[in-house]
């Protein structure tokens, strides 16, 4: 969904990339422990820091990715290492979420598993060859509404953070179909 903005990114990242020339995978691991920010903000009921945590956590996600092609240094390892931190970070944000009582535990724990589906789905997708960069809920998109739910959540009230996510789950395991549907089709 987002992957028309690339260009857009890309233009805007190159100059930050050309002057940070480190390994792009010390900037992936970084990220997790930002999104620990983001939990311990979210766990201790300041949706802002939770918020403001995601937006670092986000930019480093995309920061790394334009270091590893602009020094030419992307990787099959860099790109599973990504992958692999993305997970951790989403399952952490979700734990401080459940932790400081947005949502039941066992939405909690539906979230945090439909998150992982999605990107699951589309990496066992890829390994039997199919295209599956579809979606109405990728990850980015995902982290955008539980921002955006966060700064709704802080000045309406939790409730309001509370039917993000339930709605992210929703919107989670409706782009598992989409890309359940959408690989089959090709597969058939």
């Amino acid at each position: 969904m987002l992957q028309s903005l690339r260009p857009l990114l890309t233009k805007i990242l190159n100059p930050l990339a050309r002057n940070l020339n480190i390994n792009p995978n010390i900037v992936t691991v970084i990220s997790p422990f930002v999104a620990v920010l983001a939990a311990y903000g979210f766990a201790n009921h300041n949706l802002i820091l939770g918020c403001i945590a995601i937006l670092f956590s986000g930019f480093l996600d995309v920061v790394d990715g334009a270091v590893a092609r602009y020094h030419d240094r992307a990787s099959p390892f860099g790109a599973f290492l990504d992958s692999t931190m993305d997970r951790f970070a989403d399952a952490i944000i979700y734990i401080g979420i459940i932790f400081g009582g947005y949502c039941d535990w066992f939405v909690g724990v539906l979230a945090i598993h439909s998150a992982i589906t999605v990107s699951y789905v589309r990496a066992r997708a890829e390994s039997q060859g199919a295209e599956c960069n579809i979606g109405i809920a990728e990850r980015a998109v995902r982290m955008i509404i539980l921002m955006v739910g966060a700064i709704i959540g802080y000045f309406a009230g939790d409730i309001y953070f509370t039917y993000v996510i339930y709605l992210l789950v929703i919107l989670s395991y409706f782009t598992v179909g989409q890309r359940i549907v959408h690989v089959w089709r090709q597969l058939k």
